[in-house]
């Protein structure tokens, strides 16, 4: 009898395909590695081809070193970065590189279709704001400067979508997906009609979309030979990287979040309807469980702001970490726990790369605020720390509108420092929930949902007890009203800075 499941998670930097048994057992994990080109300014492309070399190296290596037959492999499922746009003909062949989410090429795009569909009104159809990260600006692009390209188009897909159509032949996309794509009526799980027509969108671009459980196909006699599968294997699926986490964190209940703590970071729910904040600052994403959707706000610099500061100030760090065979954060973060909860009036904002939720500000630049004679690095770092913190803050304020968070469940590579976590349990004053599987919850919700797919679980919640909590961090209420305090200064700070931050921009352009 099959008794694994195959996951592959297509990120920005490369796939990590990983086995599990039935019981959630972790048996294997390799990563394939694959480039990212930057051909011009806010362009940022992968090619299609390289995710399917990495796809069937990573899945032979894996089946290789872990021994497991392919004919026990029950089925693979698939996560994969979301909001970009890749357009194929009708043989299932790339016209051009894969636009990723991270193109901002087409800001010309943006403003156009913001003048064609009123703001407010794009919000309440797609749960997001009209962007240039979402994939109808990117194919926007694409008919106005490639039109050649956009002529010949057979289908816009998503990266795992042309995976599943290498290995099965199929074309197909899930809801999850399409609803990065600023096309989806959310809440009708449907392509939008309207948004169709008043973009000028050829309609049969649009691929047919399923619940993330759905089989795709089976696994051809072609793909078997290059990638290591048995012939008819079943693929699922599977669904955006954000959808894969949140039941990987085993966010699978109506009211339960999680937070993702890694280069970039992100607060999500599970919710029984799509939250529309007033002021747009979060958006929504359809679940793994079609029943639900994942209202979430994300930030750029999480992870990526302990990493510039340790890059940037760090260096005596790294070299004793060298040294003593220790990571420069274990370092960091021990002068850090020296410095008090405030970082001795010392702020932080990370805002290096832009910012989204809640701010949608691409002219932020991250900042410290605050620094004296006295400032010492353990300030700068645990300041780091607690900006991050403030920032998330904000967002979670923002979604316990939809609904009452009382925990949080945390993962990603991020969660793996007891300070910083203790720092964010602190400045929110709610329990963390810290799981079993943090780096592999991603690949771990891809999994669930192929074994829903073919029946091996019978629904989500195999999530709960797949990746079950290992240790709560409670909140030290003593810490309340000084983190309370700086939120405040936080928030009031960056209002201050904003016309700066606007004046600096035309001043780099």
């Amino acid at each position: 009898m099959a008794c694994y499941i195959l996951a592959h998670d297509l990120g920005t930097s490369g796939n990590k395909a990983t086995l599990y048994d039935t019981e959630g057992n972790l048996k294997g994990s390799i990563v394939a590695d694959y480039p990212t080109y930057y051909p011009g300014d806010g362009c940022v492309e992968q090619d299609p081809g390289d995710w399917w070399k990495a796809v069937c190296e990573s899945t032979k290596t894996l089946l290789s070193e872990t021994g497991i037959n392919p004919a026990d492999v029950a089925c693979v499922s698939f996560s994969a970065q979301m909001m970009g746009c890749l357009l194929i003909d009708r043989d299932g062949n790339p016209l051009r590189n894969m636009l990723i989410w991270a193109d901002t090429r087409s800001s010309a795009q943006e403003k156009w279709m913001q003048e064609r569909v009123n703001l407010q009104s794009g919000y309440q159809i797609t749960g997001h704001r009209l962007s240039a990260s979402n994939s109808a600006a990117k194919l926007l692009w694409v008919k106005d400067n490639e039109p050649e390209n956009y002529k010949r188009a057979f289908k816009m897909i998503h990266a795992k979508d042309y995976i599943i159509f290498k290995l099965t032949g199929e074309i197909v996309s899930d809801y999850s997906d399409a609803s990065g794509t600023n096309l989806l009526d959310i809440e009708k799980r449907c392509w939008s009609e309207d948004l169709i027509r008043a973009f000028e969108i050829r309609r049969n671009l649009l691929p047919e979309i399923y619940p993330s459980t759905h089989i795709a196909g089976k696994v051809t006699a072609q793909a078997s030979k290059l990638c290591g599968l048995l012939e008819g294997t079943p693929v699922v699926i599977g669904g955006g990287d954000g959808s894969c986490a949140c039941v990987g964190a085993g966010v699978v209940r109506a009211g339960s979040a999680y937070n993702v703590i890694g280069s970039s970071s992100w607060i999500s729910m599970a919710s029984e309807h799509p939250y529309f904040d007033s002021e747009m600052r979060t958006f929504n994403f359809v679940h793994l469980d079609e029943k639900l959707f994942t209202p979430c706000g994300s930030m750029q610099a999480a992870g990526y702001s302990y990493a510039w500061f340790r890059n940037t100030l760090g260096t005596e760090e790294k070299a004793a970490g060298k040294i003593a065979g220790v990571s420069a954060y274990d370092i960091l973060n021990r002068g850090a726990e020296k410095s008090l909860p405030g970082a001795g009036g010392l702020l932080f904002l990370p805002y290096l790369l832009g910012e989204r939720s809640p701010l949608w500000d691409h002219t932020a630049r991250g900042a410290f605020v605050g620094m004296g004679i006295s400032t010492t690095k353990g300030d700068m770092a645990r300041a780091v720390m607690e900006g991050v913190g403030y920032n998330l803050k904000s967002i979670l304020e923002i979604l316990q509108n939809c609904a009452e968070i009382e925990k949080v469940t945390m993962i990603g590579g991020g969660t793996k420092g007891k300070l910083w976590l203790q720092i964010l349990s602190d400045i929110w004053q709610k329990p963390l929930l810290v799981p079993c599987y943090l780096e592999e919850a991603t690949s771990l919700g891809a999994a669930i949902c192929g074994g829903v797919g073919v029946g091996i679980y019978p629904d989500f919640t195999a999530a709960e007890r797949l990746n079950q909590t290992e240790r709560i961090i409670e909140p030290d209420q003593s810490k309340a009203a000084v983190y309370n305090t700086m939120y405040g200064i936080f928030n009031k700070t960056y209002q201050q800075l904003k016309p700066v931050y606007q004046a600096l921009t035309r001043v780099r352009k």
